[in-house]
């Protein structure tokens, strides 16, 4: 009877000493695996934090001729995510018009060629020159020579045609006529150069410090040069000018009969024809101005309004033609799409 007692003793205390030894090993096993969790939690800690940081130091997008970064939209933060390499054009700008920040920029003060965004310039300088805009001018012989030869976009007029400045004004900046800058420029300077002086005068007044122009139309010329920056410069300026705002942002025109043209003519935008729809995220296009040639590329200057905001992007160099994909209205369109994300 006793021997069965210190036996159930035994067995009771091996049953104890087991289950410290468990509690023990347990205990031992939990201290050696907290340092590795907290090791591992910091590891884990340190990459996020060195991801975060990585995007906080990322690069807005900027010119990638300059080192400091251009001032960004913070009330559009999805726009920093645009990568520079999705835009066609190699040469472009982003304003926002009511405190002309830049918002991206991309190689803004290398030197292009403008073609037909010269048209603008022609434009408001002919408007701050012309006392009466209903006067009628006449184009002559003179006014078409070399134009057809050269290649140059036309509006329709003719030779002989007496038309009135506002509808040559339409005619520069809807259809792109090189014969509305020709006919304007003689009418108010005397000659193609004396107005181009004035050009270029007015491109000075604006600090348009890297702009040279040697005729009213865009026509290629090496001495005929300018930035996407400069061109900023003179659009938006442009746009203060009630006239000129509502042609720029005109998707069409017709024009009062004329002896040429009795029942007049009806200009487009050679924007808003290529435009599929004005309407982009939280916005809409208001206006633009294209341009080409071989050398310029596909040129595109724009109005947009996002968020209540105005914008205005301007491009040159994009590849192709007027037979291609219209790359410059796709980098507009991109950019100003990704603003209103």
């Amino acid at each position: 009877m006793i021997g069965r007692r210190k036996k159930k003793k035994v067995k009771i205390r091996v049953f104890i000493i087991l289950i410290m030894m468990a509690g023990i090993a347990a205990v031992i096993n939990n201290t050696a695996i907290i340092p590795g969790n907290h090791e591992s939690a910091k590891k884990e800690y340190d990459n996020d934090t060195t991801s975060y940081s990585a995007l906080e130091a990322k690069p807005n997008i900027s010119d990638t001729r300059t080192t400091s970064s251009p001032a960004t939209d913070t009330k559009h933060p999805s726009f920093d995510s645009l990568s520079l390499d999705r835009l066609n054009s190699p040469n472009a700008i982003l304003i926002r018009l009511s405190d002309q920040t830049t918002i991206m920029q991309k190689n803004s003060e290398e030197k292009i060629y403008p073609a037909s965004l010269t048209k603008m310039m022609t434009a408001i300088v002919a408007i701050e020159n012309l006392p009466d805009l209903k006067e009628e001018i006449k184009l002559t012989n003179a006014t078409f020579q070399g134009l057809y030869e050269a290649g140059a976009s036309m509006a329709g007029f003719q030779p002989g045609e007496k038309v009135m400045a506002i509808d040559l004004l339409y005619g520069i900046l809807l259809p792109s006529g090189a014969e509305c800058c020709i006919g304007i420029a003689d009418h108010i300077a005397g000659s193609e150069q004396e107005f181009v002086n004035r050009m270029n005068q007015k491109a000075a007044d604006l600090g348009m410090k890297a702009t040279h122009f040697e005729n009213t139309t865009g026509l290629q010329d090496e001495n005929h040069y300018t930035t996407v920056k400069d061109l900023s410069l003179l659009l938006s300026y442009a746009l203060h000018n009630n006239t000129f705002r509502e042609i720029f942002t005109s998707s069409r025109h017709s024009t009062s009969p004329t002896n040429k043209h009795p029942g007049g003519m009806t200009f487009y935008s050679t924007m808003f024809e290529k435009l599929n729809d004005k309407n982009i995220n939280d916005g809409e296009i208001l206006g633009g101005k294209t341009g080409y040639t071989t050398e310029a590329g596909l040129c595109l200057a724009s109005l947009a309004r996002v968020d209540k905001q105005e914008y205005i992007f301007i491009s040159a160099g994009a590849k192709g033609n007027h037979h291609s994909e219209q790359y410059n209205i796709t980098d507009a369109l991109t950019v100003y799409n990704s603003m209103g994300e």
